[in-house]
C-alpha cells in the first residue's frame, strides 16, 4: 500500500477512540520502561533513534553558494521537539550558521542572501501566517543572521504553505485551503461559519469521505499568486491582492468530488512549478471517481491567473508527478504511468515543448520508475531519481531535440535511451542543478540520515564517474562509535528462476564461525510494491534491530521496486504466492550460508502488506519458519472486508482482481485471504494499530487480535488512538520500539 505527511483538515471521532476504562491485561505497561533496550555508548538503542536529529533535504541558492536544511530534533528530557534551519556554504570552510524555529515555519530563498521564513503567530483565534525576511551575512570566516528579521508581510490564513518564489517575476506561488466561494480572505469567516454549524455530522454523497487520517471536510487546497518583491529601499514588499490560480476550474472545490492542487495526501511543492511566467501543476481528473481512479492530468496556468489553465495532457494514462519547467522555461517535463487504477506502473519521463506543442516519452524503453526530475542549468540534460537494486540512484539523459510529432516512443539513438548512472549508493533525492555544472542533492543511508552532497565533472560525454563532495555530517555526534551496520547484498533464486535480493545487518560482535550464536528476525516490507532500500528510516530502520542482537534478513521479494516492472507487476493477485516462495527460498539460504544464526530463535515482523504476510505466515506453517513470535503493525487481516473499507479502493481493486463482489477477486480472495486460515494460527503475535490508519483501519489489527485471543495464543494489541499508518509521534515511537523488543525478546531468548 503507497504510504508516502498527513494533511490539515479537521477529524471527527477522537472522544470515541479512548479507552473508557484502564486496560484488563495486568501486564500492559502505562510507562515505557527503558531496560528492555539495549544501551550504551557503542549501541544505537531506539532513545537514540527518536533524538537523533531528523535533517530534511538541501536547498541552494541561485548563485549556488549557500544552501539552507530544515532541521527537527527530539529531546527526550524536555519532551520537546526542537526545529532550526541550518545554513551552509557550498564547498568552502566558512562555518555554519542554525536559525531556530520555537514556532515552526517553512523557508525558501528570496535572493543569493535572504532566506524568507513563513510561520503562524498569533492568538488561536487570529492565527495568520507572517513572512520575514533574513539576510544572511557571509564574510572570510562565518556566516551570521541579521538580528532584525524584516517582517514582509502577512497571509489571511494559518495554512499557507508549499512557497516557490520565482525573483524573475516578483512572484510567490504557495498553497492554501480554501471554501467554495475560492477566497483566500474570507477563509476565517466560512471557518466560524462551518464550526457552528449546530451540529458535528459530515455528510457525503460519494467517496473520499476520508482519505489517509482525515475526514474530509469543507475546503481544499488551490494555489495563489501574490507579488512580492524588494524596493529600491532594499525592503521587500507583499502585495495585498492575491489570485487564485484554479478559481473558476474544478480543479478546487470545497467537495471532495473534485480534484485540487496540490493533491492529498501528500503533495506539496513536489506537485507543482513555476516560471517567470507559468505555473505547471498535476491535479486529479475531476472527472472520475478519485476513491477508485488514480489519474492525474498536467497543466499550465499564467503565473498570475490571467488565463484559464491549459491541459498538456491528452489520452489515457495514469498518474501524473513532479512536474517542472526547464531553466528557459519553454519545456516542462513531468512522470506519467500508463494505467489508470495503479499507483506502482512504471512511472515514464514526458516532455513537452511549449513552443513547438510536441509532447514526448524520453524514457519508453528503459525498465525502471522514475521518480523527481531537474533540468541543468543550461538545459542540455534532465536528471532524475529512480530505485535500482535497493538503492535510489541519479541518472541523466541528454535533452533530444524535439521530435516533429508528438509521440510516445520516438526513434531516439541509444545514447538519448539509455540513462547514465551518476551516483550508485544509498537514496537520493533533493536533486538540483547548480552553477559551473555541479548537483546539489540529499543522500541517506542504512548507517546515516540525511546530509546534502554536491556533484562536480557531470559532463555527459564522458563515463567518468563525477566527484563528490559531502557538505554536511548531522548525525556524526550523535552515531559516533555506534558501528552501525553498511548492510550486505545477497541474490538467491527465487520464485520461476527470478534472481531475488536481500540485506543482511549483522548485530555488534558478530564473529564468523560462531555457530547458533545469534537469534534471527526476518523484516517484511510493505508496499506491497516497496523495498528495502539503502536508505535510512524513523520508523523501520533496520540498524535498530541489528543493535538490540538481531542478525537481521531483510527481502525484497516478488512485488518489489527497484527490479524490474515485471517483477513488481507479479505480486497482482498473487498476494500469497511467488512472494512467499522468495521469502522461503531467501530464508533457506541464510539458514546454509550463516551458521552463526540460531533457527531456534527466529523471529519475524512486518507492516502493511508485511503485516499481511505475518498474517499469512500464521494460516500456513507448512512454509518451515518456525518463527518463535511475530509482530504485525497495522497488517491487512481480512481482504474482503479491506476491499470495502479502504480509503483507496483502486489499490484493492487492483491488486485482487477487482471489485470484493466480482468473481475473478471472490476467487484470489478465497485463494489468499488470511482470515480463511485462521484454524491454523498458533504463533505468539503482537499486534500494533493506528486508530487513524484508513489505509488499513484498525479494525483488521483487532480482528486478528480476538481470532488470536479466542484461539488461545499467546497475543497483545496496542492501539495508538492518535497515529495513522505510520508511528510518528516521538514518545509513542519509543513505546512502540519497547513493545516490539519486549516481544521479539521473550521469544527468541534474546
Amino acid at each position: 500500500m503507497r504510504v508516502p505527511p498527513a494533511f490539515p483538515v479537521s477529524v471527527l471521532g477522537l472522544a470515541a477512540q479512548v479507552p473508557l476504562h484502564s486496560p484488563l491485561n495486568a501486564n500492559s505497561s502505562m510507562t515505557t520502561p527503558q531496560t528492555v533496550f539495549k544501551e550504551g555508548a557503542a549501541i544505537f538503542s531506539p532513545k537514540d533513534l527518536v533524538q537523533l536529529p531528523r535533517p530534511g533535504t538541501g536547498t541552494a541558492n541561485e548563485a549556488g553558494d549557500l544552501l539552507f536544511v530544515p532541521i527537527a530534533q527530539y529531546s527526550l528530557k524536555d519532551k520537546k521537539n526542537s526545529k532550526s534551519i541550518h545554513i551552509a556554504a557550498v564547498e568552502t570552510s566558512i562555518s555554519s550558521v542554525d536559525f531556530p524555529l520555537p514556532h515552526g515555519g517553512e523557508a525558501f530563498w528570496l535572493d543569493n542572501r535572504t532566506l524568507a521564513h513563513a510561520v503562524a503567530e498569533g492568538s488561536e483565534k487570529d492565527k495568520v501566517i507572517n513572512l520575514y525576511a533574513i539576510p544572511v551575512k557571509i564574510d572570510t570566516a562565518a556566516l551570521s543572521l541579521s538580528d532584525s528579521p524584516q517582517h514582509i508581510g502577512k497571509f489571511p490564513t494559518d495554512s499557507a504553505t508549499n512557497f516557490r518564489y520565482s525573483a524573475k517575476a516578483g512572484t510567490l506561488v504557495f498553497s492554501d485551503y480554501v471554501h467554495s466561494d475560492g477566497e483566500l480572505k474570507k477563509v476565517k469567516e466560512n471557518d466560524e461559519a462551518w464550526e457552528n454549524r449546530g451540529h458535528t455530522a459530515f455528510v457525503y454523497d460519494e467517496t473520499f469521505e476520508r482519505h489517509w487520517d482525515t475526514w474530509v471536510g469543507p475546503k481544499s487546497q488551490s494555489l495563489f499568486s501574490v507579488h512580492l518583491s524588494k524596493g529600491s529601499n532594499g525592503k521587500w514588499t507583499l502585495g495585498s491582492d492575491v489570485a487564485n490560480l484554479l478559481k473558476g476550474t474544478n480543479h478546487a472545490s470545497s467537495t471532495h468530488l473534485t480534484a485540487q492542487a496540490p493533491v492529498e495526501p501528500f503533495g506539496g511543492t513536489d506537485d507543482f512549478d513555476i516560471s517567470e511566467t507559468h505555473v505547471v501543476y498535476t491535479t486529479k481528473d475531476p472527472q472520475l471517481p478519485k476513491a477508485w481512479h488514480t489519474k492525474q492530468d498536467i497543466y499550465i496556468v499564467d503565473i498570475h491567473g490571467k488565463s484559464a489553465p491549459r491541459e498538456l495532457t491528452s489520452g489515457k494514462h495514469g498518474a501524473t508527478h513532479s512536474p517542472v519547467f526547464n531553466a528557459a522555461g519553454d519545456k516542462a517535463a513531468w512522470t506519467e504511468l500508463d494505467r489508470d487504477g495503479h499507483e506502482s506502473d512504471r512511472a515514464k519521463l514526458v516532455i513537452y515543448d511549449l513552443k513547438k506543442d510536441v509532447k514526448y516519452t524520453l524514457t519508453q524503453h528503459w525498465d525502471r520508475t522514475v521518480g523527481s526530475i531537474a533540468f541543468s542549468r543550461d538545459d542540455k540534460t534532465v536528471f532524475f531519481t529512480a530505485g535500482d537494486h535497493a538503492r535510489i540512484k541519479i541518472f541523466s539523459l541528454p535533452v533530444p531535440e524535439t521530435p516533429s510529432v508528438s509521440s510516445t516512443d520516438p526513434a531516439f539513438s541509444a545514447e538519448l535511451r539509455i540513462p547514465r548512472e551518476v551516483t550508485s549508493s544509498g537514496t537520493a533525492s533533493a536533486i538540483q542543478p547548480l552553477t559551473d555544472g555541479r548537483l546539489l542533492y540529499t543522500r541517506s543511508s542504512l548507517t546515516t540520515p540525511n546530509d546534502v552532497f554536491v556533484l562536480h565533472g557531470l559532463d555527459a560525454n564522458t563515463e567518468t564517474k563525477p566527484a563528490v563532495a559531502q557538505l554536511t555530517r548531522f548525525a556524526a555526534s550523535g552515531l559516533q562509535g555506534k558501528a552501525l551496520d553498511a548492510g550486505s547484498d545477497f541474490w538467491f533464486e527465487g520464485a520461476e528462476g527470478k534472481k531475488v535480493h536481500g540485506w543482511l545487518l549483522k548485530p555488534p560482535g558478530f564473529k564468523e564461525g560462531e555457530k547458533k550464536k545469534w537469534p534471527i528476525l526476518l523484516m517484511i516490507h510493505g508496499g506491497p510494491e516497496g523495498a528495502w532500500e539503502d536508505g535510512w528510516s524513523n520508523r523501520w530502520n533496520l540498524n535498530i534491530f541489528a543493535q538490540q542482537g538481531y542478525v537481521v534478513v531483510a527481502i525484497n521479494p516478488t512485488g518489489s521496486t527497484g527490479f524490474g516492472q515485471a517483477f513488481t507487476d507479479a505480486i497482482s493477485e498473487d498476494w500469497g504466492g511467488k512472494p512467499f516462495v522468495d521469502l522461503q527460498k531467501g530464508w533457506k539460504y541464510v539458514l546454509e550460508n550463516y551458521p552463526e544464526v540460531d533457527p531456534d530463535r527466529a523471529v519475524a515482523a512486518g507492516a502493511s502488506y508485511g503485516g499481511y504476510a505475518i498474517n499469512w505466515i500464521q494460516g500456513h506453517p507448512e512454509f518451515g519458519f518456525n518463527f518463535k513470535a511475530l509482530v504485525c503493525h497495522d497488517g491487512a487481516f481480512g481482504a474482503q472486508y479491506h476491499g470495502y473499507s479502504t480509503d483507496e479502493l483502486f489499490f484493492f481493486n487492483y491488486e485482487w482482481g477487482g471489485r470484493p463482489w466480482e468473481p475473478r477477486a471472490q476467487e484470489v480472495i478465497k485463494k489468499f485471504d488470511p482470515i480463511n486460515f485462521v484454524d491454523k494460527w498458533e504463533t505468539p503475535m503482537l499486534i500494533i494499530h493506528g486508530s487513524k490508519d484508513y489505509r488499513l483501519p484498525e479494525t483488521d489489527g483487532i480482528g486478528a487480535f480476538h481470532a488470536l485471543q479466542q484461539r488461545g495464543v499467546a497475543s497483545r494489541l496496542v492501539i495508538f488512538p492518535d497515529e495513522n499508518h505510520w508511528v510518528l509521534n516521538h514518545q509513542n515511537s519509543l513505546k512502540w520500539h519497547y513493545e516490539v523488543f519486549r516481544w521479539l525478546g521473550k521469544y527468541s531468548d534474546n
